[in-house]
């Protein structure tokens, strides 16, 4: 018989973001031509004070169907004291971020503090983030410094919570 972790009071700020959320969105950069894609992201706990994060991405070809895999990326998100929270994120394609930032009111905005990278890997100077409650859905959208290109609007979604 399975019983239901308890959740750490440390993660109560970011409760909100519990669950398995499916939607989809729009990218674009200066390097690269605009797209749409498919997002499934979870937040799921351990009844530690940090939460685990995933999220995969799927292209949506033009009749609507999820065509190749995109991006994806793991992490934890670990509250902090006075509603600060840090971030950690890995990518496949040979990048780590480590994000800072602050949780109010069911929004989180968080700014890169460190990024590294692979040899190999394509080169990403800042991210700024923003995920936030819209109603019963949860809106997210991500800022890149990447390529030469400054800080700008990079890809954004709006997620349903499926689980």
């Amino acid at each position: 018989m399975e019983t239901a972790l308890e959740l750490h009071p440390d993660l109560e700020p970011l409760k909100f973001l519990l669950g398995t959320w499916e939607g989809a969105g729009v990218g674009g950069y200066p390097t690269i031509e605009g797209f749409r894609f498919g997002q499934e992201v979870s937040f799921t706990h351990i009844g530690k004070p940090f939460l685990v994060y995933a999220s995969r991405t799927w292209f949506i070809e033009e009749d609507g169907s999820l065509g190749r895999p995109l991006a994806t990326e793991t992490g934890y998100w670990r509250p902090r004291p006075d509603h600060q929270v840090e971030v950690t994120l890995a990518h496949p394609t040979g990048i780590v971020e480590i994000y800072l930032g602050n949780v109010a009111f069911n929004r989180v905005e968080l700014v890169t503090d460190v990024i590294a990278r692979t040899e190999s890997a394509k080169e990403v100077t800042g991210g700024k983030r923003l995920y936030g409650l819209i109603g019963e859905d949860l809106g997210w959208a991500y800022d890149m410094a990447a390529m030469g290109q400054p800080l700008q609007s990079h890809i954004s979604a709006q997620l349903k919570r499926v689980a």
